[in-house]
């Protein structure tokens, strides 16, 4: 008989509540579900913040926070969950980082918050109650945390320095001084 493992118990909390989140997030985005702006929305709203092309942006920014959020709370290639998170992350730290920090300001908190959570549950593993867990950590192996992570951290750095220079060429068009 064996008992409940503290550990894998509060990974397996972790994983639920801030996979929940993100899927309630990326459902927003992608359906329009919970109050959000549906797809259509989305991808306008995303040109309008530098992202381009629109749709693609949203469905990336959908996609890595529904798919993610899922496979983080099922505890299934849990690197590669953590790792699209927190990339999707990235790209609303950068929305939101002219802000500063605190949430209350529009500044980049939450996003960050969810971010390195989302990361930290990526690198320390699902826990015991999970489907790595379960099928034997085929798709949690230690090179595709590596893959993962190095794949999402050049993915977002190249959607960021993308974004930023869209922003600049915006400025510079219409004549504006940083």
């Amino acid at each position: 008989m064996s008992c409940i493992n503290r550990r894998d118990l509060a990974l397996l909390a972790l994983r639920a509540g801030t996979g929940a989140v993100l899927m309630a997030h990326g459902t927003q985005k992608l359906f329009g579900w919970f109050g959000g702006a549906g797809l259509d929305q989305t991808a306008a709203a995303m040109e309008h913040m530098g992202y381009v092309p629109g749709r693609q942006s949203a469905l990336a920014a959908g996609l890595g926070e529904t798919g993610g959020g899922a496979l983080l709370v099922l505890g299934l290639a849990t690197p590669a969950a953590g790792a699209a998170a927190a990339g999707a992350m990235a790209g609303a730290v950068a929305v939101h980082a002219p802000a500063g920090f605190f949430a209350q300001g529009g500044g980049f908190e939450y996003p960050a918050f969810l971010g390195f959570t989302a990361a930290t549950i990526g690198l320390a593993g699902a826990g015991r109650y999970s489907l790595d867990h379960a099928t034997g950590h085929t798709f949690d192996q230690r090179w595709m945390l590596g893959l993962a992570f190095a794949a999402s951290a050049l993915a977002a750095a190249a959607v960021v320095t993308k974004r930023a220079q869209t922003q600049r060429k915006a400025q510079e068009e219409s004549g504006e001084e940083e």
